[in-house]
């Protein structure tokens, strides 16, 4: 019996070492830019708000709940 073998070819385990290397590029700076992402999105990174402590925003302003406010002012204010 003459049996041959059918192996992987170079190209195809260059392929996927290439890729699984730009995926690993890909996550790390998925993962690196998420920290930056929340800060952009609390309340202190929105353009106008502000963190209160009065539990009224008052005309103009919606309340948006905590958002990164800290404990002493629960309340983030977002302008309309």
């Amino acid at each position: 019996m003459n049996k041959k073998a059918q192996g992987l070819s170079m190209n195809t385990i260059i392929i996927a070492a290439v890729s699984l290397l730009v995926l690993v590029i890909l996550a790390t700076l998925v993962l690196n830019t998420g920290g930056e992402l929340f800060d952009q999105t609390s309340c202190t990174g929105i353009s106008g708000a502000r963190c209160d402590d009065s539990g009224w925003c008052g005309d103009g302003y919606l309340e948006s709940g905590q958002r990164g406010c800290p404990e002493e002012d629960p309340v983030c204010c977002i302008p309309i």
